[in-house]
């Protein structure tokens, strides 16, 4: 039997993508309260974040929304970590009030920024160590934050994953908006 790699890729980065959300799972987290949500995404569903993406640069101006866009159609797969937003009830005051009962409504725990951050050094790491291509974009997170992909997360970051020659997601040059 010969088997080429380009034939085998395709499943070979579904694998890659499976343990490195397993990665992102397994993390620590603040407090061992686990709070994360960890997503994969595929074909038609990375159109339609992409097709988000554009849709957004017409209202905030983000240009680079759209070079994000282009950017994550040539991924194999995209993987999404979020948390839900939940104090932890520390009254640390590292999210900038004094109190958790004091924070204003929308301003995250810190501890739940932070449990995303370690989440995805995490599967950035378990990629790396698969040898797999990655890229970390809050841009392609809200997106699918705004498509509530995973629910009810109030932070989202995506992970486009990719195994060819280059890595795609870097070198990357901005591109334009159509003007028709």
């Amino acid at each position: 039997m010969i088997l080429n790699e380009r034939d085998a890729r395709h499943e070979h980065i579904l694998q890659a993508a499976r343990q490195i959300m397993t990665a992102a799972r397994t993390a620590p987290k603040g407090k061992g309260i686990d709070i994360i949500e960890v997503a994969l995404i595929t074909d038609e569903e990375i159109k339609q974040l992409s097709d988000t993406m554009i849709k957004m640069v017409e209202e905030h101006g983000m240009k680079f929304f759209l070079r994000d866009a282009d950017n994550i159609l040539n991924a194999e797969c995209v993987i999404l970590i979020g948390t839900r937003e939940q104090a932890q009830g520390l009254n640390c005051g590292h999210c900038g009030f004094s109190t958790c009962a004091g924070r204003t409504e929308g301003v995250p725990c810190a501890l739940n920024s932070i449990d995303v951050g370690i989440a995805i050094g995490s599967a950035c790491a378990t990629a790396a160590d698969l040898r797999v291509d990655t890229r970390v974009m809050f841009s392609a997170g809200l997106a699918a934050q705004r498509l509530n992909w995973l629910k009810d997360c109030k932070m989202v970051m995506a992970i486009p994953v990719s195994a060819s020659s280059k890595n795609p997601f870097f070198d990357r040059k901005p591109k334009q908006e159509n003007k028709d």
